[in-house]
């Protein structure tokens, strides 16, 4: 049977969680990753996408719309500092659209190939989390 470990979701706001869970899906700039207690350490960038969290055997999957950050697993547990986080269930429309018009910003004032490339990835991230969702 999986075990607990410590987990914290925090952003410039505020702290969204900070307690024991079973497991976390983390939307990584390398592809999506999960982390379980015991978890060899490492430290992430994270990606616009959806953060997803188990709080016990047998349970739903708790979403985080996240945008931005890291993610650092130690041997306390996960920490994951995020630029932007907030609760699928509280994510409106118009914050998915704002966040599409911030990334088309920076697809237009890209300045160098690999700054261009990193922002339409974001780009096209948003826009499918946003059709994942049903916020169309």
């Amino acid at each position: 049977m999986a075990e607990l470990f410590q987990f914290e979701l925090v952003s410039p706001e505020r702290q969204l969680l900070s307690e024991q869970v079973l497991e976390v899906i983390v939307p990584g700039t390398e592809g999506e990753f999960g982390v379980l207690k015991d978890h060899s350490p490492f430290m992430s960038t994270i990606q616009a996408g959806i953060l997803k969290v188990r709080r016990e055997q047998g349970a739903g999957l708790d979403e985080y719309f996240v945008r931005g950050g890291f993610a650092d697993v130690a041997t306390g547990g996960l920490t994951i500092l995020a630029e932007q986080a907030i609760a699928v269930e509280d994510l409106k429309v118009e914050h998915l659209d704002e966040q599409i018009k911030n990334a088309e910003d920076d697809v237009a004032d890209a300045k160098d190939t690999e700054i261009l490339r990193k922002a339409q990835d974001t780009l096209a991230r948003l826009i499918d989390i946003k059709e994942s969702l049903g916020k169309i």
